[in-house]
Parts: C-alpha cells; structure tokens; sequence
C-alpha cells in the first residue's frame, strides 16, 4: 500500500468519525427542553432616586420599568401621574416600586401629618447628643421618656411615657444639609404619641429635663417604675416614704396613729467585773454604773 492509498484512508476515517461525533451532539442538544423567558408584558412605576419621608413625589422622582405580567404587584401605579404629587408615608429606596401602600390620599398633601396613625399625635422634643442616645435615636426606633424634676432641696426622675415611636429625628434643615453632606446630630426628635402622654410630655418639658431611652422594638412590655428622689439616691438607709410615690400617700391622722410603747417601770443598772491583781493575788470586783 502506497502513501497516498494510506493518506485518503486516514482522512476518510477521520471524516467519518467527526460526522459521527457532530450527529450525536445534535441529537443530545436537541433533547435538551425549551426554555421559555419571561418577557414583561407591563410596566410599573418605580422611585428613580430616594424618597423622603414627608416629601411630595414630582415627576421626576418617577420612572417605568417593565414587569412580569404574571405576577402583579398589588398596588403599584402603571403611570407616573397617578402617583405623582402626593405625600410619601414611607421611605422608598431608589429603584423601589412605589404603591398606594407608600403613598398618602391625594387631598391629604405631604409633610408629617398624613403619616400620623388615626387617634395618635406627633409632638417634638429638643434633644442633645447625650439626651438623643448619641444620635442612634433614628425614625422608626422605640424610646422611653424620662423627666426629672427640681424641687426644693430634692430632685426627682421617672419614666413618663414608655414605648413610643420615633416620627423623625431632626428638623427639617437637619434632614435637608444631611441629604448631601455626611449625618449631622439632631436637634429635634418627634414622636407618635397619645393626646394624655402629650400632655405628659408638654408639662414635664417646661418643668423638668427629657431624656430618651432606646429600647428593642420587641420588647412591648410597659415600663412600670417607682422612680427615685435624690435623697434616696445619694442615701441607701432612705425609706420608700421619701419616694414621690410613698410621699404622695395619705398620712394617717392622729387619732389613727398607734400609740408608743409603754416604758419599762424598771430598768437595771448594768453590772461590770473588774479582775484586779493586787501583791500577786488576783482578785474580781462587781460595780455598779
């Protein structure tokens, strides 16, 4: 067998393996299931940049994007009109859907008041660094309040109102600088408050001094004190009748008052030994104070 029978042999076996290998990889890619892609058959209006709380939505806050029609998103706009020009109720992050949920009625406008859960109030506190928990007092934390009271020769401190929620921590210049510009401490937190504990609040802020106490947002439980005085403070040995609790209790009259202990009709003179050594003998003495 010459070269070139042996070169037109090697090619056609090359050939025909290579025509095998490639039907049987069409065959495989064949089998292989459809996969069908999801196309968005709708659009949805979504936040183009970060909403505020209490801001107004414009146009330009709001664009389309397209969405699965087969898996709706309940409340959510179809055109930027419909939401456009209400007040937002709930911070939304850039790219996040917006729905009615998130949204205040339209007549209601924007701002703090369309936030405020029915029957509740919103009431500020001026606050420091040291009273604002060091500025971990943020919207949507829970805080106890605490005041204490001045009076004379004597100071008093009590939690007020446990358990109420953060409205907003800052002014509304505090939340403006701090949109561009690294966060700055507040000076103002309001929170969402009945109308007996607003009452509270106002009273014991013109009287006293407010601190705010952080607390986990599942821990529900009312805090229940009896508070404490300065004298109790500085003076362990002080009784719970020097507390405002105990001091605001009806004193007995004198006529309610038990009598005193008769006096003994005797009492003994107490008795000493004294040992006493006198020439080397010991001796031991009774006397008489």
């Amino acid at each position: 067998m010459d070269r070139g029978t042996r070169t037109l042999i090697v090619v056609g076996v090359a050939v025909a393996t290579a025509t095998a290998a490639s039907a049987s990889v069409y065959r495989a890619v064949r089998r292989i299931p459809v996969r069908e892609v999801e196309v968005a058959h709708t659009h949805v209006v979504v936040a183009a940049r970060p909403l505020a709380l209490g801001s107004r939505v414009t146009p330009g806050d709001l664009k389309l994007v397209g969405w699965p029609s087969n898996s709706p998103l309940q409340g959510a706009f179809t055109r930027v009109d419909e939401a456009a020009g209400r007040g937002v109720i709930v911070a939304i992050a850039a790219n996040e859907p917006v729905t009615d949920a998130k949204l205040a009625p339209r007549d209601a406008g924007a701002g703090l008041a369309p936030t405020i859960p029915a029957g509740m109030r919103a009431i500020s506190v001026k606050v420091n660094e040291v009273i604002g928990v060091a500025g971990f007092v943020v919207p949507g934390a829970h805080v106890d309040v605490v005041v204490t009271i001045r009076r004379q020769n004597d100071a008093v401190s009590r939690v007020l109102v446990s358990n109420v929620r953060v409205l907003t921590a800052g002014t509304r210049y505090d939340q403006e600088r701090a949109k561009d510009t690294k966060p700055i401490p507040s000076t103002v937190v309001t929170l969402v408050v009945s109308p007996e504990q607003a009452e509270k609040i106002a009273l014991a802020s013109s009287e006293g001094q407010l601190t705010l106490m952080l607390r986990n947002p599942l821990d529900v439980a009312e805090t229940d004190t009896a508070g404490t005085s300065l004298a109790r403070l500085v003076d362990d040995r002080v009784t719970h009748a020097t507390t405002p609790a105990a001091s605001a209790a009806p004193k007995r009259s004198a006529a309610a008052r038990p009598a005193p202990d008769p006096a003994p009709a005797h009492v003994e003179t107490p008795l000493y030994r004294i040992e006493a050594i006198r020439a080397g003998k010991r001796s031991e003495e009774t006397l008489k104070w």
